[in-house]
């Protein structure tokens, strides 16, 4: 299995931090995990569910780790009305 370095993750998962490159390496991911979860950071995962390749494993963490990040730099919640 080779293995994933940053450079790897940058490419196929866009700017990282060095905290989500640390959190993702230490995962072990093999190259595929990485494929997938940014396949389904882009939108596609609807299509890859329909043919059997559910939201698991390595590849979820990895997904969480990603989107938590993409989360965090969104807009800010509108405060509630009083």
């Amino acid at each position: 299995m080779a293995t994933v370095d940053r450079k790897d993750l940058i490419r196929l998962l866009g700017e990282l931090d060095g905290e989500q490159v640390a959190e993702i390496l230490a995962l072990k991911p093999a190259l595929a995990d990485v494929e997938l979860a940014a396949l389904w950071l882009s939108g596609q995962g609807d299509q890859l569910a329909r043919r059997g390749q559910a939201l698991t494993g390595t590849v979820a963490e990895i997904v969480d780790i990603v989107a938590d990040d993409e989360e965090d730099d969104g807009p800010s919640p509108r405060p509630a009305a009083l």
